[in-house]
């Protein structure tokens, strides 16, 4: 079991940044990959961004060159820099991890955290 607990939303003006804390607890050494998804009003959930176990990263083709994901170790937290922001990445923002075994992988969500962004 993982526990995934979300911080740093908030309100920002278009083209203003934040960064968004996710601290996992429990089982977190078996975690294979953490990531980021955003999901508007009425749409679906998306990926945003993720991070393997190894460091390797994955980004949205619209959020590439400006959102950073990392990862803290000694911290068990992933975060998520999110610079020129714009009105229509407002949403919330959900922490993902994925323990992946032998025979299936095992999602954990977080309860995630509302970034407003105005125009």
């Amino acid at each position: 079991q993982v526990q995934l607990v979300e911080s740093g939303g908030g309100l920002v003006q278009a083209g203003g940044s934040l960064r968004l804390s996710c601290a996992a607890s429990g089982s977190v050494s078996s975690i294979n990959v953490m990531g980021w998804y955003r999901q508007a009003p009425g749409n679906l959930r998306e990926l945003v961004a993720t991070i393997t176990s190894g460091g390797s990263t994955n980004y949205a083709d619209s959020v590439k060159g400006r959102f950073t994901i990392s990862r803290d170790n000694a911290k068990n937290t992933v975060y998520l820099q999110m610079n020129s922001l714009k009105p229509e990445e407002t949403g919330v923002y959900y922490c993902k991890a994925v323990i992946a075994t032998w025979s299936r992988a095992y999602d954990y969500w977080g309860q995630g955290t509302q970034v407003t962004v105005s125009s």
